[in-house]
């Protein structure tokens, strides 16, 4: 007698089988976010992930046109364990989750314009459908569109910024009357345009100085000053500072130390631990965060992998305080 299970009569049909274990094996199927169902129809959900394949705005090493693939490959991994430590519940038992895909402008003359097109254009459909973004990059120039488009939708926002640069030159400041949009533009960009409101939003585990924003700047916790307070402790006083406004948060892994995050473009080190962040991250649950990204994970500088998985968590833990602050609002 055999012992396969297709021989089975209480077994199903080898499709079905072959389904469980896609779903089960992190190694097997075709990888969407989490294994969620991979679609364009925004009708119904919750909650929305977008890739953006785009490092036109890098000045130092690019490939993160690679991350949102690296990212969504470990995510898998990631979330085999349900619910994903440290959190008590399932994402999906609890919301609609899909994976819309990559918004992915040609890497060519015009590319940057085109991109901050679609990627507004994308946001603006999401939150009209009622749901939470997160986005996953590519570089630092991601926020804009998705900011933008939420600014009009929510209102001025707070911003919380975990990085370990300011990205705050403004894109004008490089040459005088003209813009040169880049990653490292956007923090001052978008306080000047009205989208974000500087007093009541943080900038965290910065290890660089640049110039400051302009009129009343951000809160700014240098890796030194973060680093001594408990990352609950830090996100206590973040929270005060934010209020109840709503909240863009953009995650920059070059925040990490390079140590737990050698896989980015502009590593810095003296930065905190993968643990010290996703302790941060769960510490803001109860903010109204209505859109998120995770940027500048480069795979090809990313030994072991150790930087996507990495990622593919802390965008869990992002998805986390998207759903709560979801729930919140309806």
């Amino acid at each position: 007698m055999s012992n396969s299970l297709l021989n089975s009569d209480t077994v199903p049909p080898a499709t079905m089988v072959l389904d469980l274990l896609e779903k089960s094996l992190p190694f097997a199927g075709i990888a969407s976010f989490m294994n969620l169902p991979y679609t364009r129809n925004l009708q119904g959900a919750d909650l929305v992930i977008a890739g953006v394949p785009f490092d036109g705005g890098t000045f130092y090493r690019p490939g993160a046109r690679f991350g949102p693939r690296a990212i969504r490959e470990q995510s898998v991994y990631a979330s085999e364990f349900q619910p994903v430590y440290p959190w008590d519940y399932s994402l999906t038992e609890r919301f609609t989750l899909i994976d819309f895909g990559d918004i992915a402008p040609l890497p060519a003359s015009g590319g940057m314009e085109l991109m901050l097109e679609l990627t507004e254009a994308v946001a603006q459909d999401v939150f009209k459908a009622g749901a939470g973004l997160l986005t996953l990059g590519g570089d630092h120039t991601i926020p804009y569109g998705p900011i933008r488009a939420a600014a009009k939708h929510h209102g001025k926002l707070a911003l919380i910024h975990l990085d370990a640069h300011q990205d705050s030159i403004g894109s004008d400041q490089i040459a005088p009357g003209s813009r040169f949009i880049n990653h490292g533009t956007f923090a001052s960009d978008l306080v000047t345009e009205g989208c974000i409101d500087p007093v009541h939003s943080s900038q965290v585990y910065i290890r660089t100085h640049m110039p400051p924003v302009p009129g009343d700047g951000y809160q700014i916790f240098y890796a030194n000053e973060a680093l001594q307070f408990l990352p609950e402790v830090l996100a206590e006083t973040i929270k005060a500072r934010v209020g109840n406004m709503p909240v863009y948060l953009t995650l920059d892994i070059d925040a990490l130390d390079p140590s737990f995050a050698p896989g980015t473009g502009t590593p810095v080190p003296g930065g905190p631990t993968s643990a010290d962040v996703r302790r941060f991250l769960k510490a803001l649950d109860g903010l109204n965060i209505v859109a998120a990204d995770i940027v500048e994970v480069s795979p090809v500088y990313d030994p072991s992998q150790t930087t996507a998985i990495t990622a593919a968590f802390l965008a869990i833990d992002l998805l986390y305080l998207l759903g709560s602050a979801y729930k919140n609002r309806s």
